[in-house]
């Protein structure tokens, strides 16, 4: 199975990845190959538990540990204690070791976050649309009201569209500052979203060198599930973090 493991999470306390579809290799004959880990995909059910308990079992986590958040493109935030699916939230945070807290994602971007010194995690779901609400500052600030401090935060933005492929309208172009956005090089404007939540960290007081942005671009790249080239066929991925015992 394959697993992007992010370094910028330095000490053995933080377990955290990104999935890749897997399409070769988990799953080749179901309704969407591989391990596609979204209920909203269409397929049944019971093909997600199955690859939800392949996944748990490559990462040597109890499932029931496992906190997932039902995402709808808004900027709530959910502190959790323990497992299970919660609605309507797009950032979950926990304080507790050993719950894994997933985001799930497509083209969208996934961002893990932790301070291991305040033993704190997030996990968050940044489209344009949350990019734009402003979730990710708001996950910040609320770990800072558990006592975090942004100088010992670190952060992962996992693959997702990268400017080169990710095309908007107007509308959406200009909901963000004019340096994310390039309005010259294409026929239609291009969203820098990994730029944008780059910035937003760093605005929060995160240091650079704590700051991890993974190059990968899920339209361009098959080893990713992406719904702007897939459609009703894109799985999808799931960003995950725990603080170990």
């Amino acid at each position: 199975m394959n697993i992007i493991n992010p370094k910028i999470f330095k000490t053995n306390r933080v377990g955290a990845g990104f999935t890749l579809s897997n399409r070769d290799v988990v799953n080749v004959d179901g309704e969407i190959a591989g391990l596609n880990l979204g209920y909203n995909t269409g397929v049944d059910h019971q093909e997600i538990e199955n690859n939800l308990n392949l996944l748990v079992s490559e990462l040597g986590i109890a499932r029931e540990t496992l906190a997932m958040a039902k995402q709808v493109h808004g900027k709530n935030i959910t502190f959790v204690t323990k497992g299970g699916i919660y609605p309507d939230t797009d950032a979950l945070i926990t304080d507790q070791p050993e719950v894994t807290l997933g985001i799930r994602v497509a083209d969208c971007a996934a961002i893990l976050l932790a301070d291991t010194e305040n033993s704190i995690i997030a996990a968050v779901h940044a489209g344009w649309r949350g990019a734009a609400l402003g979730i990710l500052l708001d996950v910040v600030r609320k770990m800072k009201s558990k006592g975090v401090n942004a100088s010992t935060l670190s952060a992962y933005i996992s693959p997702c569209l990268s400017k080169d492929v990710f095309e908007v309208g107007d509308e959406v172009a200009e909901q963000f500052p004019s340096e994310f956005v390039d309005y010259n090089s294409y026929s239609k404007p291009h969203l820098n979203l990994k730029g944008f939540l780059y910035h937003q960290l760093l605005e929060n007081g995160v240091p650079k060198i704590n700051i991890k942005i993974d190059e990968g671009c899920t339209l361009s790249d098959n080893r990713f599930y992406s719904y702007r080239r897939e459609r009703d066929k894109a799985g999808r991925m799931l960003g995950f973090i725990r603080l170990k015992s």
